[in-house]
């Protein structure tokens, strides 16, 4: 029944008295900050873009959580007061990649083991320290075996969500933890799957 609903006029009439008890009385706060504020914003982006970047994906290997095209935030601070952890994803330069190569190349893994661990991947499940890791965020069960291997001291063991279509530790070994070059934070644009 529409003639039930209060009108237009008589909403705003109550909510503009409300308007009166809210902190900011006037609309003031909406107009230009000034200098000082244009100062705090300057501060802000130069130290978003020292400490975070978006970097954008271009594989599936860590496919269901993130796909080809995404584009991620990447910060870069937190490694700098505490270390890498399990279940961190992680941007890394190639630990194959030699020196004299131009192009940077940078993967993104999730860490599954850290320094001290052995790690092992056998029967289609990942053994750390001799206990199956349940993985409720891969894509498949690996379908292939590694060997037990011992994750040194400054090293993180990597694997790709999607195992069976990653180059990661299972490959080329424990990553050191100087290649690492920030912690994912979000996904900030998913293209729309056509």
């Amino acid at each position: 029944m529409s003639f039930m609903k209060p009108s237009a006029l008589y909403m705003f009439l109550i909510t503009y008295v409300s308007f009166r008890w809210m902190p900011c009385q006037s609309w003031g706060f909406l107009r230009w900050p000034g200098l000082d504020g244009f100062l705090r914003l300057l501060v802000v982006v130069l130290l978003w873009s020292m400490f975070s970047e978006i970097r954008y994906i271009t594989s599936n290997s860590m496919h269901p959580t993130l796909r080809e095209h995404d584009r991620v935030i990447i910060e870069k601070a937190s490694y700098f007061i505490r270390s890498p952890a399990v279940h961190d994803i992680v941007t890394f330069q190639d630990p194959t990649q030699q020196l004299g190569d131009k192009e940077e190349i940078v993967f993104i893994k999730r860490i599954v083991a850290k320094a001290g661990d052995l790690v092992q991947v056998n029967g289609g499940y990942l053994y750390v320290n001799g206990i199956a890791q349940n993985e409720d965020f891969i894509a498949g069960r690996p379908r292939y075996e590694s060997n037990l291997t011992y994750v040194p001291k400054g090293h993180v063991y990597v694997l790709g969500d999607n195992r069976n279509k990653s180059y990661d530790s299972h490959d080329w070994g424990p990553l050191p933890v100087k290649n690492i070059v920030g912690r994912y934070v979000m996904c900030c644009y998913r293209p729309s799957e056509s």
